[in-house]
């Protein structure tokens, strides 16, 4: 049986395909509140960016400025330096030593060792070989850079002999080193 209709229950007249409307009691939607504007935050994030770069570009500079410096104490004449590199070469057949002996700019570890193994190469071929060389000699010297020349002499054990004649280039900052061997 249906029940009467109260007061505050009377049904409201619908009309087919129409949407009813929300029921009572519910506010309207207000939207989302716009958010604050953070300040504080964007100048830090911008601040820290300075910071980022002028370290990054620092560390570039400094590597770029260093990275062909001297390690170490060159020889003290130009000469020296020389018979040091062809002692390294030659005579102790060490790439190593004979690296540090050449400037920073011209230093290529592969190229020496091929210099060494080259060496060494003529030491396996022919008998007792023995490498001598004139005292190097400055053809020519300017400020930080000088001319030096010598004769290689190889000898081996059944008396055969080669020579050959080296001129180096050889620069001076942190002592004279090897820079180039024509």
């Amino acid at each position: 049986m249906p029940q009467p209709a109260g007061p505050t229950d009377t049904p409201l007249p619908v009309s087919p395909g129409a949407i009813p409307p929300p029921p009572p009691g519910y506010p309207p939607y207000a939207g989302a509140a716009e958010p604050k504007k953070k300040r504080g935050l964007l100048i830090a994030l911008i601040a820290l960016g300075v910071i980022m770069v002028l370290c990054v570009g620092g560390g570039v500079v400094t590597f770029l400025t260093l990275r062909n410096a001297e390690s170490g104490e060159g020889a003290k004449e130009p000469a020296v330096a020389v018979d040091e590199f062809l002692t390294a070469v030659y005579k102790d057949r060490d790439a190593g030593k004979a690296a540090d002996h050449v400037c920073a700019a011209s230093r290529d570890d592969k190229k020496i060792a091929a210099k060494v193994a080259e060496v060494e190469k003529y030491a396996a071929s022919y008998q007792n070989p023995r490498f001598k060389w004139t005292t190097p000699k400055v053809d020519n010297q300017t400020g930080d850079r000088a001319t030096v020349s010598t004769r290689i002499t190889m000898t081996t054990a059944d008396e055969k002999v080669a020579d050959q004649d080296l001129r180096f280039t050889v620069v001076q900052k942190t002592g004279w080193w090897v820079c180039e061997v024509a």
